[in-house]
């Protein structure tokens, strides 16, 4: 009954365990089961049918400052304001797109227009005629020429075949060669001229960059 009482919160542990400590108590414990109950009692530590919750540190409520109604209305004017401005500039700028820097010509060129314009010669009806006539001659030339690096070609492929098919009748390990990819000719390194002759010894920076791209 008491071990049921104190599971309930009724009996503080101090109690029982003075209680349990009295000779007359354990004199009448005459069953082991008793006994084991009163040996409970006697531990110094909590039994298990107490449990300690998570201590709870909070501070009082601060006390809420009455503000003036007109302060209040005044920063909710002020802060509708600044809303109604971002927004009228957001209606201001919608239509304008993104420039483009290696497209925008500088105002100093657009006022240099006319003082760089040049006024080419007016050219004859004997110099048209003669470039008319260069221009069909060359178109013709570039034609020739491409229709004889087709049919050139178009031979060196069929020789091609044709010594493939031959090579596989005579055997097929040196066909399956012949066809093979060439993988010394990969990767491929070329070396050609420079703008500056090299630097002998000159080792070459990591390359720091400043980004000036510009944020919109």
């Amino acid at each position: 009954m008491n071990v049921i009482r104190i599971a309930r919160g009724l009996i503080s542990p101090s109690a029982i365990s003075s209680k349990c400590a009295s000779p007359s108590f354990l004199a009448k414990c005459g069953d082991p089961g008793s006994r084991r109950m009163a040996a409970a009692c006697l531990h110094t530590s909590n039994p298990l049918c107490f449990w300690l919750g998570t201590p709870l540190c909070a501070e009082p409520l601060k006390k809420k400052k009455k503000m003036d109604p007109a302060i209040l209305k005044a920063r909710a004017e002020k802060k509708k304001g600044k809303i109604e401005k971002a927004i009228r500039q957001l209606q201001k700028h919608a239509q304008s797109l993104k420039p483009i820097d290696e497209m925008t010509v500088s105002k100093k060129l657009l006022g240099e227009v006319h003082s760089r314009t040049r006024k080419n010669p007016p050219v004859t009806e004997e110099e048209t005629e003669r470039r008319a006539l260069a221009l069909k001659s060359w178109t013709r030339y570039k034609h020739y020429q491409h229709l004889a690096e087709q049919d050139k070609l178009s031979t060196m492929i069929l020789s091609q075949e044709s010594a493939l098919r031959e090579l596989r009748a005579e055997s097929e390990e040196l066909y399956l060669k012949a066809i093979a990819i060439n993988e010394s000719f990969l990767p491929l390194t070329l070396k050609g001229p420079v703008n500056t002759p090299p630097i002998p010894g000159y080792v070459a920076p990591d390359g720091d960059y400043i980004d000036t791209t510009r944020k919109w």
